[in-house]
């Protein structure tokens, strides 16, 4: 494994200028679903795959950043806004995966490069186990694959302590219509008590737009599953597994887990960041895509 930034030495957090006009995003529909989307730049493909908290909208600097690059696609997952897909019985990420396989189908794209971020990267490495020929290359922030923590005594206790503070207080709040009782739960367990409440008004309500995701995960079975290691093991893609240096025990397991299995992982730890790297610390997170993809250094 390549380590390509390290928490102690360097510092280069802080945001990225965009300077474009928002863009209306495009729909299609797929497997009985509606997606919509945003493009930018031309070239091979690279998509941007978002986290619980986020849809489309989430990726605006980074794809600024690399549109000049690739053509460059942002979309929503089945529940995130501004779809309104009726959320389906059990959910899983292995849907979300068949969803991105169909987008790709769809818009022709053959390879691509995937950037996620939390769920969002764990529906592209599923993407990558499903259906291989369509992936070139895994950029893995903070992918959940939680249930590898079931291997592991001292981070299954971790595993544990994470339901207790999200789905078991979510699951009655939303029984009761509590939707942002339901939602401050999953914000406060990654970021800390307190700050759902501390979110501006206007955060706090995109993130509301994407409260089907959090009700779907709730119900889900198998939210986090425990996918084969082995599967894994066969992933010959180049993949960058990305963490904060501030994230959680748990998600610093099943990162090391991650990087450890995949042959051709690269891991990078990005400074003063928790679990939401590329949303707090865009041009940190940039950095070391751009080292990653071969792009050189990241323009002022």
């Amino acid at each position: 494994m390549k380590l390509l930034m390290c928490a102690l030495g360097l510092a280069i957090s802080g945001t990225v200028a965009v300077h474009a006009q928002p863009v209306e995003p495009q729909r299609v529909v797929v497997r009985g679903v509606e997606l919509h989307y945003i493009e930018r730049g031309q070239g091979v493909p690279l998509i941007l795959l978002h986290g619980g908290q986020g849809d489309y909208r989430a990726w605006a600097p980074h794809l600024e950043a690399l549109a000049p690059h690739f053509r460059v696609i942002s979309y929503s997952r089945r529940y995130h806004h501004p779809n309104r897909n009726a959320l389906a019985s059990d959910h899983s990420v292995f849907v979300d995966a068949e969803d991105l396989a169909a987008l790709v189908t769809e818009l022709h794209l053959g390879s691509v490069h995937l950037v996620g971020t939390s769920y969002g990267a764990l529906t592209a490495l599923a993407l990558s186990l499903a259906h291989p020929t369509m992936v070139r290359s895994l950029v893995l922030a903070e992918a959940p694959i939680l249930g590898w923590a079931l291997h592991d005594s001292t981070a299954a206790g971790l595993y544990r302590e994470f339901l207790a503070q999200t789905h078991e207080r979510a699951a009655p709040a939303f029984a009761a219509g509590d939707e942002e009782g339901a939602v401050r739960a999953f914000i406060d367990a990654f970021d800390g008590p307190g700050t759902f409440a501390a979110l501006p008004p206007e955060r706090r309500s995109s993130i509301m737009q994407n409260v089907g995701y959090f009700k779907a995960i709730t119900a889900a079975s198998n939210p986090y599953p425990d996918l084969s290691k082995s599967a894994v093991a066969r992933v010959e893609v180049p993949a960058l597994v990305v963490r904060g240096a501030q994230t959680h025990a748990l998600d610093i397991y099943v990162a090391d887990e991650l990087a450890r299995v995949l042959p051709r992982a690269q891991t990078a730890v990005i400074p003063n960041a928790g679990h939401g790297a590329p949303r707090t610390q865009p041009r940190a997170f940039l950095t070391v895509v751009f080292a990653f993809l071969g792009l050189g250094a990241l323009p002022k």
